[in-house]
């Protein structure tokens, strides 16, 4: 082997490797998809903090909405009007509720999602092709954090929330069908009340 070929040789190495590095995706371009995201319905697959595995379907309309519905199970999570809900068929009272505002989904169904907030985002990183940004309330970190998995071009994969107590819940979602007009009734903790009395 020759001097020249020598001196090429790394370069050569370096052009195989590098397009097998993706870019990671800018926070302005991910805060533009969340901020652009009104309606969308998908598949998902749950892992609970405790190992268990849930699917269903969430419908989300931003901002501030989201149902899950579970597959063969009556419970259903509802975020609406600043509160979540959650209606639990093994429990006979009403429903669980909590602000909205205290749980890391709150980061993603927010009016104007701003991922350069000041101490919001505590990680950003490329990893497998995809781009992984873990988010907090800048105003109270306590609340937990979401960790969220975006592929290029940038389409919002899936999500871990560790919660104030450390447990995480990790959603999986499907082939996400973007736009069209998901009825307010899907929303409403109180029709949902009414539904189930």
């Amino acid at each position: 082997m020759n001097i020249r070929s020598l001196a090429l040789a790394p370069a050569l190495i370096l052009a195989l490797v590098v397009p097998a590095l993706a870019e990671k995706i800018p926070l302005n371009e991910i805060s533009r998809y969340l901020n652009s995201l009104k309606t969308a319905t998908s598949e998902f697959t749950q892992v609970n903090p405790d190992g268990t595995i849930s699917t269903g379907t969430v419908f989300i309309q931003r901002p501030g909405r989201v149902r899950f519905e579970y597959n063969n199970d009556n419970t259903l999570v509802l975020a609406s009007a600043g509160t979540v809900a959650v209606f639990d068929p093994k429990s006979s009272g009403e429903p669980q509720q909590y602000p909205l505002s205290k749980t890391p989904l709150s980061i993603i169904l927010d009016a104007n999602v701003n991922l350069g907030r000041a101490n919001m985002v505590t990680g950003h990183a490329e990893s497998k092709n995809s781009t992984v940004v873990t988010a907090q309330d800048p105003a109270h970190p306590e609340y937990g954090n979401i960790r969220m998995v975006f592929t290029s071009p940038t389409e919002l994969r899936q999500w871990v929330i560790t919660d104030d107590s450390g447990q995480k819940t990790t959603v999986i979602l499907g082939e996400m069908r973007k736009g069209g007009a998901i009825p307010a009734s899907k929303f409403s903790i109180g029709a949902e009340l009414a539904r189930r009395n």
